[in-house]
């Protein structure tokens, strides 16, 4: 009951409003023209509305009416132009004594927007329209704004012009628009997971594009300028959508979605990063859930087509784990530095027992150009080489013969960008 009573309330102070309450509309300028959108229906009415006065001025013409108390709406052709109906309907026109009761209007088409001077009317004109009524015309040029004025006679014996409240759209060919689209393009519904992917939305029918909205499972992630858009964030089963707007006026919201995607996830670990002295080797320990993998480069691994070869590279190396299900390849990597200080050892017992019998510096194996000569504690040289192998490890010997137990000294010139300098040391010799 408490409800009833309010709107029954309300109803009784509506009834009871005094004539022109009706505020002013806007459009009552030409300036401020109704914009009216195909067959969008806009309610309007000339209550209190008025006539502009000066030579060449918005209301300075007398086609089929004076004006006297007019409104004011556009419209844009489309970009084929053509036939164009103005609807005026539920004309309710206020009953007041010494009011018109007949409405009046026509359509205009001007060089210079509400410039009297450069007016043309268009089509027909209602001069003495009691209730609905139509105005229509045809070959309308495409893509031009046209006007339509709406006015009260003041038909006799009243001396007062009509005010009234109507419904006013325009339709016909030269105004409807071929409906707008949206099409995404999808490069796979299959995504293999990490993967950068590129996509575009495609407008149709739509002018005056502007920015494009991004949407992942319903929650915007980007916007952009254009209409391409990349991600490496979708996740399996997520849904991509896209949406803009069209026309400068009666704007138009277009969307489109994907299908959910297959996102497919391979798991591939190279294993842990190492570090090694030139000329040593190490087990590489990848990991994968896949069957078919394979690392590179492989020239310097044991065997490529197995999970953990061994490396011996002759310097730091990346070494990349890829591992594929068909549809998707994903590599990881592992580094194996290369320690470049020379490990050097500075005694040895050529003693014929067939252990430790040469001194031998595998690190400098990999420097095929370095020179290494040996000197006894009197400054005579008594070993040289260049390259150092264990093929060429000195033995202990000078010219054939056993040296004594004694200390040496060496100098060993890399020749090598990383080796600026001579590397100088002792060596013992040990019986």
């Amino acid at each position: 009951m408490f409800r009833i009573l309010i709107v029954n309330l309300s109803l009784i102070v509506f009834c009871m409003l005094p004539k022109g309450s009706f505020a002013q509309a806007i459009y009552n300028n030409c300036s401020d023209a109704l914009y009216l959108c195909p067959l969008v229906v806009e309610n309007v009415t000339n209550y209190d509305a008025t006539k502009t006065l000066c030579a060449g001025c918005e209301d300075d013409f007398n086609y089929c009416f004076s004006p006297t108390n007019s409104i004011w709406m556009r419209f844009e052709t489309n970009a084929s132009g053509g036939n164009v109906n103005v609807n005026f309907n539920n004309v309710t026109v206020e009953i007041a004594p010494n009011q018109g009761t007949e409405m009046q209007a026509t359509m205009i088409q001007a060089i210079a927007p509400c410039d009297a001077s450069t007016y043309t009317q268009i089509g027909s004109c209602e001069f003495a329209a009691a209730g609905n009524f139509v105005l229509n015309a045809a070959g309308l040029l495409p893509n031009t704004s046209y006007y339509i004025v709406v006015n009260g006679a003041t038909n006799a014996p009243a001396t007062l012009p009509a005010q009234a409240t109507m419904d006013i759209s325009v339709s016909g060919n030269g105004v409807e628009r071929i409906p707008p689209g949206l099409a995404l393009f999808v490069p796979s519904s299959l995504i293999c997971a990490g993967e950068t992917q590129l996509f575009s939305a495609y407008a149709g029918n739509c002018p005056d594009t502007t920015e494009y909205y991004w949407y992942i499972n319903s929650e915007l992630v980007a916007v952009t300028q254009t209409n391409d858009f990349e991600t490496s964030e979708l996740q399996n089963g997520d849904v991509l959508s896209a949406k803009t707007t069209c026309f400068e006026y009666c704007i138009v919201e277009i969307s489109a979605t994907s299908a959910p995607f297959e996102v497919v996830t391979i798991t591939v670990d190279a294993g842990p990063d190492f570090t090694i002295n030139a000329g040593c080797s190490v087990l590489l320990l990848g990991a994968t859930t896949e069957t078919s993998y394979f690392w590179s480069p492989s020239f310097t691994l044991s065997n490529p087509a197995i999970l953990n070869p061994i490396a011996q590279p002759d310097e730091t190396t990346y070494y990349f784990l890829s591992a594929t299900n068909g549809a998707c390849t994903v590599t990881d990597e592992a580094v194996v530095y290369i320690n470049n200080k020379l490990s050097i050892t500075n005694t040895f017992t050529p003693n014929g027992d067939g252990f430790n019998d040469t001194w031998e510096i595998p690190s400098l194996e990999q420097y095929s150009n370095c020179f290494v000569e040996i000197y006894d504690r009197w400054g005579q040289s008594i070993f040289q080489t260049t390259g150092y192998n264990a093929k060429k490890a000195w033995d202990g010997k000078h010219k054939g013969k056993l040296l004594e137990a004694s200390v040496y000294f060496y100098v060993i010139e890399v020749r090598d960008p990383d080796f600026t300098e001579p590397i100088r040391g002792s060596l013992t010799l040990i019986r």
